[in-house]
């Protein structure tokens, strides 16, 4: 008992629904894709969060990878330290027989976004399919390297990982590409710099769907302190990156 009551007081109960109040306003289903070698931080920081938000709003969560096998966050490099060290997830869907009702779809970032063609072509492939169907899109870290890839980001500004930004970039000369950025909202597309990045995106969204409130009181509730202003972004200067140069 007691431990189910310290579990509860971790929780918060967030404005702008009462507990168990079914809403047809807001997203109901998401779904993220993974692929081998992600990066955990991009997945699992901000879907704990929605973790927290689902306590108020009714969600739905698919994880979409090529297969049904456990896909896992190992690095497919040699480390000096020849560490054993990683987590998996299993994911609920294949691209094949993915749910037809997705509303928002979130792809992270990690070292497998640089596997060889064509390991990641369905991945790509599905990004550039569902999009159209989709309300809104999250990219993160090198993720956003892929979704350049797909096509859907061309003519869209957008940012990405810093410290690899030379290979973001190089995934398409068609994005307008935005060094100096934390994240960016282009549309119903938000794209965001490297790793960490991924939760201060992942709460202005919060903040754009489902208001400043509900996104106060779950940073709150996770003692998160949030970056508010999306061009505050110290990576771009330590790497001294800049806006490539767009003809007129």
């Amino acid at each position: 008992m007691k431990l189910a009551q310290a579990l509860f007081s971790c929780l918060t109960i967030l404005p702008g629904l009462v507990y168990g109040q079914q809403n047809t306003t807001k997203p109901l289903n998401y779904a993220v894709i993974v692929f081998p070698a992600f990066q955990a931080f991009d997945v699992f920081g901000p879907l704990d969060m929605f973790n927290i938000l689902s306590i108020n709003y009714p969600l739905n969560l698919y994880v979409l990878s090529d297969t049904l096998n456990p896909v896992s966050t190992q690095h497919r490099m040699p480390t000096v330290s020849n560490s054993n060290f990683s987590e998996s997830i299993i994911p609920t869907h294949t691209f094949d027989n993915a749910p037809d009702d997705i509303e928002v779809l979130i792809i992270p970032g990690g070292v497998g976004t640089r596997a060889f063609a064509p390991a990641l072509d369905p991945h790509v492939a599905f990004i550039k399919k569902t999009y159209p169907k989709l309300k809104y899109f999250i990219g993160f870290c090198t993720g956003v390297g892929l979704v350049a890839r797909s096509g859907i980001l061309d003519g869209v500004r957008a940012t990405g990982n810093k410290r690899s930004w030379s290979w973001v970039t190089a995934q398409s000369d068609k994005v307008h590409w935005v060094a100096e950025a934390r994240w960016i909202q282009s549309g119903n597309i938000w794209t965001t710099s490297g790793i960490s990045a991924s939760i201060d995106g992942m709460y202005n969204y919060v903040q754009t769907i489902y208001g400043e409130e509900v996104a106060l009181n779950l940073a709150n509730s996770l003692e998160y302190e949030r970056e508010l202003d999306w061009k505050h972004d110290p990576f771009s200067k330590l790497y001294n990156l800049t806006d490539p140069v767009y003809p007129n």
